[in-house]
């Protein structure tokens, strides 16, 4: 208790207003760069094997997934596998004998917990799906945060839910990405706040969001939370991981984004470890592209 009491005063020490001005201008500046020739073809084989190949219907089989487990493995027979593919928990065990099947050990499963995306249910029920996806085989899991509690100021109950979180994840050796919702969030200073709490409570990655709610990622939210991975990082010297998530469909969204976290984070952070992107369309995009591109080049 008293460890959690000495973080959340950390956070608070961390937490600042956000420059709005400033956030606009940093984002025209990073607009502003182009990336060209095999520049643009490294980044975008880097954008492939950073993608979470995503499906979250309702509509979801498994004979989708199947296909989705293949193509995240072969997505082009001249680029790499994609990081992981993300389905809902009922979808975990099928998305693993596939892979087994194909005897890929480089993509990871990951799935949705933690009553996705509302997260409208008490811990227990929480706990309970969490702990069934990583029975299941899943690698990672992308919860969300209690958006009810961070906005009605109980932030002590989004630190320990999260904090919960990791260690079930701990004891099963898998990563925990926290999606924050960006969308619903009324200001840049919600962002950081809950960027920051995710961050201290354990997250391995922070995520924008759900895809379930529009907007979906901005690049203005991205920002924010690159700032509370840097100050993280200053301050403790460990890295975290982001991943923006929801409405990235084209290769120029993906090599956006790439590019602020470069400039915003450096060269250490440009890692499948550290950078993913949520996405379902986005890979037929990005290898139409570099096909198209590679063509050119050659």
């Amino acid at each position: 208790m008293e460890g959690d009491l000495k973080i959340m005063k950390i956070i608070k020490e961390l937490y600042c207003p956000i420059d709005i001005n400033m956030i606009n201008e940093v984002i025209r500046n990073s607009l502003s760069r182009s990336v060209k020739g095999y520049s643009r073809l490294w980044v975008l084989r880097f954008i492939v094997s950073c993608i979470d190949l995503t499906t979250l219907e309702g509509s979801d089989t498994d004979y989708k997934v199947e296909n989705l487990v293949y193509k995240a493995v072969n997505p082009d027979e001249d680029l790499p596998s994609v990081a992981a593919v993300c389905v809902y928990p009922s979808l975990v065990r099928k998305a693993r004998e596939v892979l087994s099947k194909i005897g890929n050990k480089d993509v990871k499963i990951a799935s949705v917990s933690t009553y996705f995306p509302s997260g409208q249910v008490d811990w227990s029920i929480k706990e309970k799906e969490l702990m069934y996806c990583l029975s299941e085989g899943a690698d990672e899991v992308d919860i969300v945060i209690n958006r009810k509690a961070l906005l009605q100021g109980d932030y002590d109950l989004v630190y320990s839910e999260v904090a919960k979180a990791k260690e079930i994840c701990n004891k099963y050796g898998a990563h925990l990405k926290v999606i924050l919702e960006t969308g619903e969030l009324p200001s840049y200073e919600h962002i950081r706040l809950a960027s920051l709490i995710s961050i201290f409570a354990g997250a391995d990655f922070i995520k924008t969001s759900t895809g379930k709610i529009t907007p979906g990622a901005t690049l203005h939210a991205f920002l924010v939370m690159l700032y509370a991975i840097r100050d993280f990082y200053y301050y403790t010297g460990n890295k975290i991981g982001i991943k923006p998530a929801g409405g990235i469909r084209t290769s120029n969204d993906a090599i956006n984004y790439t590019i602020m976290l470069n400039e915003i984070l450096g060269d250490l952070f440009i890692n499948p470890k550290y950078y993913r992107i949520g996405a379902s369309s986005l890979i037929n995009d990005v290898v139409a592209e570099y096909k198209r591109m590679k063509k050119e080049n050659d």
